[in-house]
């Protein structure tokens, strides 16, 4: 008695599928490794950044910018893997890394064009960057050094101002609304502390002239 059903096909089909979820499979495993990498990358070009070691925080990032570079093309012809999420994380800390570096060294904020970033990755990255722009302007405080401190705070602002109006579904941004709540803080926290700071110099100024 011949078989109801035909699977045949199978045999050919089958090996086709395992070879795709071989590729997928290197193609995931090589873009997490560098997306770890580029994540690392990152957080040692800000400490550097914080360290005022410009050339070796432009190093870094440009390193980092590379290996980002090598994961989105791992990933490529597999768009369910890429927006994963790993991806995005590490977009997330080079634009961070970035836009830290320029504003501090007084250059202008890169646009995502430049870092090649995709637009929820890059929100959330100029997001963070307010947190490390406050370590610089309390790093600054603790010199006694107020020259830089009021452009450091005022691209702070510009930055919250820009994202508090982007109102869309957190899926769609990363979360970015959570993210930017959290700058409004350090942003409040920082122009306090610098505040306080600025008049506590200049009674000093003003005593030590009596």
């Amino acid at each position: 008695m011949e078989p109801l059903t035909d699977t045949t096909s199978l045999e050919t089909t089958i090996p086709r599928i395992l070879a795709d979820l071989a590729d997928k499979n290197a193609a995931r495993e090589a873009a997490l490794v560098a997306c770890r990498r580029v994540i690392r990358l990152s957080a040692v070009a800000i400490r550097a950044v914080h360290r005022e070691e410009w050339d070796e925080a432009a190093r870094l990032v440009a390193e980092a910018r590379s290996v980002r570079d090598a994961a989105v093309e791992a990933l490529e012809p597999h768009p369910d893997i890429r927006y994963a999420g790993f991806l995005h994380d590490a977009q997330k800390e080079y634009v961070e890394a970035s836009v830290t570096l320029a504003l501090v060294r007084g250059e202008p904020l890169p646009a995502p064009d430049e870092l090649d970033a995709e637009a929820a990755a890059y929100l959330n990255g100029i997001a963070e960057a307010i947190g490390e722009l406050r370590r610089v302007i309390l790093d600054l405080l603790r010199r006694g050094s107020f020259t830089r401190c009021e452009s450091l705070l005022a691209a702070m602002d510009d930055i919250y101002n820009a994202l508090v109006v982007i109102d869309y579904p957190d899926a769609m941004t990363g979360n970015l609304r959570r993210t930017t709540d959290q700058s409004r803080g350090i942003l409040e926290k920082t122009r306090g502390d610098l505040t306080m700071a600025m008049l506590q110099h200049r009674m000093t100024e003003t005593l030590d002239a009596r």
